[in-house]
């Protein structure tokens, strides 16, 4: 049955648990439930306490199911569809470097919003992922400025093929950096106002809130939070809202910055508010809301982008965060926005940057130089 927008009701008790030749275990909800009124498959929803892989729960056509993990390996159950079968890895616990240089080659895109299969075809067709869905760009590096969670309806589809990427990426010599946007910080703090109704019935059968699914006892929730919200790669810094002028006001650095936001992914928005830096990075004109490169009254001027530039002494900022039609140059290539409307399930872009060349990956495959709007 497609989503509706209705009332949540009280589950009824579940019933016994059942237990399956496959060793699994099954709750099944009944009765009065969005469970009993969506066909809903979804998960894995690995949990790792004190950092060991445990369990995983799966929603297979709205029926919780849950698996015991004792290997890398994680197996779906029978009749779950084609959801993921991450092999769990130990870069959950790793902190990369936030500056690299003599990167010859970067992809970039942004603004994915559970929109998996638009991404994957993207990947695909630009040769990001081979026909296997392993990482097929050697020792490149591919930036992901954000915005992986809410609106959309495939947001573990999305993330354990990042997930996958991270790992095999390093094992190639490159790297993947999956930088934190205003959505993961919102759904991490638990601020679960734009998540995909489909979302609710998994809360409902796993008897956990959305942003439990992602806590700090699970794989994926673990990985999250070793993550940066900026990296600066040869000439470029990446990140998904945006440098305001207020930066340069403040004692931060990238480093900074980045420790800042991985220590109180978890402060709750109260004690946030209460501190002038915290409130500045989290909320107001921080690196993950900002959006003063685009129109209004408030957009930058090219003498306040270059002072931008020159303080991080860098030739491109690169964004996500503001949707455009395609890969966008703004300020001679100055600032470059990378949301392409992924979100809307439809198509979208890459950005390519080999030996210093800019260039759009297109949906169907091929690119095209990269040329900046007049301003």
């Amino acid at each position: 049955m497609p989503f509706r927008q209705i009332s949540r009701r009280p589950a009824l008790m579940a019933l016994p648990l059942i237990f399956l030749s496959s060793g699994l275990l099954a709750t099944v909800l009944t009765g009065s439930s969005l469970a009993s009124q969506h066909d809903v498959t979804d998960g894995p929803y690995v949990f790792a306490p004190d950092r060991k892989p445990d369990n995983a729960s799966w929603i297979c056509h709205s029926e919780h199911k849950q698996t015991h993990i004792d290997s890398p390996k994680v197996l779906r159950p029978e009749n779950c569809g084609e959801l993921p079968q991450p092999t769990l890895h130990e870069l959950k616990n790793t902190v990369e470097a936030d500056s690299f240089s003599g990167v010859d080659t970067i992809v970039a895109f942004s603004d994915v919003h559970g929109q998996y299969d638009v991404m994957h075809t993207l990947l695909r067709n630009q040769g990001v992922i081979d026909k296997d869905d392993n990482w097929a760009l050697g020792k490149a590096h591919l930036v992901i400025t954000g915005d992986m969670f809410d609106r959309g309806p495939q947001i573990n589809e999305v993330l354990w093929l990042v997930y996958q990427l991270d790992k095999q990426a390093q094992e190639a010599g490159g790297r993947l950096h999956l930088l934190m946007g205003n959505h993961e910080q919102m759904v991490l703090k638990g601020d679960l106002r734009y998540i995909h109704p489909r979302y609710k019935v998994t809360e409902e059968l796993t008897d956990r809130k959305y942003d439990a699914l992602y806590g700090t006892e699970t794989e994926l929730g673990q990985w999250l939070r070793s993550k940066h919200t900026l990296v600066k790669i040869n000439d470029m810094l990446f990140m998904h809202g945006g440098i305001s002028p207020d930066w340069l006001e403040t004692d931060l650095t990238i480093s900074k910055a980045n420790n800042l936001y991985r220590e109180h992914i978890d402060t709750p928005k109260q004690e946030i508010k209460q501190s002038e830096l915290l409130n500045f990075l989290f909320y107001k004109n921080g690196p993950t809301w900002y959006r003063g490169y685009f129109k209004g009254k408030n957009m930058l001027n090219e003498k306040q982008i270059d002072q931008l530039l020159a303080h991080f002494g860098v030739n491109h900022i690169v964004v996500g965060h503001t949707s455009q039609d395609r890969v966008l140059g703004r300020f001679n290539n100055k600032i470059i926005a990378i949301d392409s409307s992924i979100k809307r399930g439809e198509s979208g872009e890459l950005l390519w940057v080999e030996d210093g060349k800019l260039s759009r990956g297109l949906y169907q495959g091929g690119k095209v130089s990269l040329t900046s709007d007049q301003d």
